[in-house]
């Protein structure tokens, strides 16, 4: 059983910046993938960002360029840096973690933290 606990969310301008935390209870040298997903009012669950055991990320095409993803094996915490925030960017985000097949695909993650909402908005 893995625990994942996010942090660092908040209120923020819009072009802003903030940095989400997610730690895990179990050694993240093990899991194969965490990610980022989030979820907006009204709306489903969407990918954000992963990233492998391997360092290999993949990012939706809303965040490149703005949002990166990391991960610091020794603290068991994944990241995720988002800068140049936008109101559209405003939704719970969740951290994932786990060993999907398909890294993208949010069904196939074991674990998910309870959320951190971030809102963007002057």
């Amino acid at each position: 059983q893995v625990q994942l606990v996010e942090s660092g969310g908040g209120l923020v301008q819009p072009g802003g910046s903030l940095r989400l935390s997610c730690a895990a209870s179990a050694t993240s040298s093990s899991i194969y993938a965490m990610g980022w997903y989030r979820q907006a009012p009204g709306k489903q669950r969407e990918l954000v960002a992963t990233i492998t055991n391997a360092y290999i990320t993949n990012y939706a095409d809303a965040v490149k360029g703005r949002f990166t993803i990391s991960r610091d094996n020794a603290k068991n915490t994944a990241y995720l840096q988002m800068n140049s925030l936008k109101p559209e960017d405003t939704a719970v985000y969740y951290c994932a973690a786990g060993w999907p097949t398909i890294v993208t695909l949010k069904d196939e993650y074991d674990y998910w933290g309870q959320g951190t909402q971030v809102t963007v908005s002057s």
